[in-house]
């Protein structure tokens, strides 16, 4: 019986340690993902918006007056087409 528990408690350190290495091991390689990242999430934000995102919000604004009523089907095709180029 002692050398059951004697492997028992042998495999649960072994598990123990594995698990803890493993866990620092993803916390490394998710510092650097996050390193390499930050700079590109930097330059997005510093500089013009992404291409597409203008027309994005201009045509979700349009939408929504035509769905109000403000703008009539043909000046909302009017719009679009300019959005749109």
């Amino acid at each position: 019986m002692p050398g059951l528990l004697r492997g028992v408690a042998r495999t649960a350190v072994i598990a123990g340690t594995a698990t803890r290495v493993s866990n620092r091991v993803s916390r490394r390689q998710q510092q650097r993902w996050a390193e390499q990242d930050a700079p590109t999430h930097q330059q997005e934000a510093e500089g013009s918006p992404a291409p597409g995102s203008d027309r994005i919000a201009e045509l979700r604004q349009l939408g929504e007056l035509h769905e109000q009523g403000v703008l009539t089907d043909e000046e909302f095709v009017a719009e679009k087409v300019k959005v749109l180029g």
